[in-house]
């Protein structure tokens, strides 16, 4: 099965323009097997350097976020060929199949019946381009794809300059993410880093981060975030690494009213988000 892992477009047709529609209707199609590991293996995603997004609302947003994208598939009786041919300009191989190998590899029933395979990114520190003022969102070892989703749904409504995953406990282009992100990880900077290394890039940059835990901790919206800022969350489970905690330039804590002391950790970052921008005038 090891082959599976080699370079999608060693399966997938070249330059359709000239030769008729390719079609796949049988799912032990060795692309289509290709492609389903995509979904389920992150040593897939990791070896073929690719990753399958699902969905017309997303395929656009992965373009518009300067995504390249290998092949399209589509099921003709869900969306017509002119339709996806229409989204770019890019060069794209184009392949239609049936209803079984759409439900073999599709997640949704509500995705306009398109899927596309696409390049990944480099998620390198380095790599961020930041402004003079900027505002960072920092997720330490988040654990659930739905969480990742939502903080990066939040981030892109709020415009933040980018979203860091420090210690990441898994692959970015895991389809839970791209689908629970509805998009979103295609239009937020993002890069990812061990908590070390995180620290040392807002160091050497000068952006003050403000670490959200229950212990040693002022009220959030006390703190000026007007000044290159980044806000820092944990896991609801384990909340922030105690270097996170003995680093900050101030430990903050949303005030509780209630009877449970925590919340969860995309709602919280949420709150802080917007303070944020609340205080740099929107």
């Amino acid at each position: 099965m090891a082959t599976s892992f080699k370079k999608l477009s060693n399966f997938a047709p070249q330059n359709l323009s000239h030769f008729k529609m390719k079609q796949i209707t049988s799912v032990q199609n060795p692309f289509i097997k290709s492609l389903v590991l995509l979904q389920e293996k992150a040593k897939a995603r990791k070896q073929s350097g690719t990753f399958l997004i699902e969905g017309k609302r997303e395929i656009e947003l992965a373009l518009r976020g300067g995504y390249q994208i290998e092949v399209i598939l589509f099921l003709p009786e869900l969306i017509d060929y002119n339709q996806i041919n229409k989204l770019t300009n890019q060069p794209i191989d184009f392949i239609e199949i049936n209803k079984e190998v759409y439900q073999k590899l599709a997640y949704r029933d509500t995705t306009e019946g398109v899927l596309a395979v696409a390049k990944s990114k480099s998620l390198a520190l380095k790599d961020l381009k930041l402004g003079e003022n900027p505002l960072i969102v920092i997720a330490e070892a988040p654990e659930k794809p739905g969480n990742i989703g939502a903080i990066l749904r939040t981030a892109d409504a709020a415009k933040v300059d980018a979203v860091i995953i420090a210690d990441p406990k898994g692959d970015l282009f895991n389809p839970n993410i791209v689908r629970s992100s509805v998009g979103c990880l295609f239009t937020n900077q993002i890069a990812t880093g061990t908590t070390d290394e995180v620290i040392a890039f807002l160091k050497e940059r000068k952006i003050n981060f403000y670490s959200a835990t229950l212990q040693n901790s002022t009220s959030y919206h006390t703190q000026d975030y007007t000044a290159p800022t980044a806000l820092v969350v944990g896991t609801e489970a384990t909340g922030l690494s105690q270097k996170w905690r003995d680093e900050a330039t101030q430990n903050i804590i949303i005030p509780m009213q209630g009877e449970i002391d925590s919340m969860n950790v995309s709602v919280a970052t949420a709150i802080l988000i917007f303070e944020a921008k609340r205080q740099r005038g929107f």
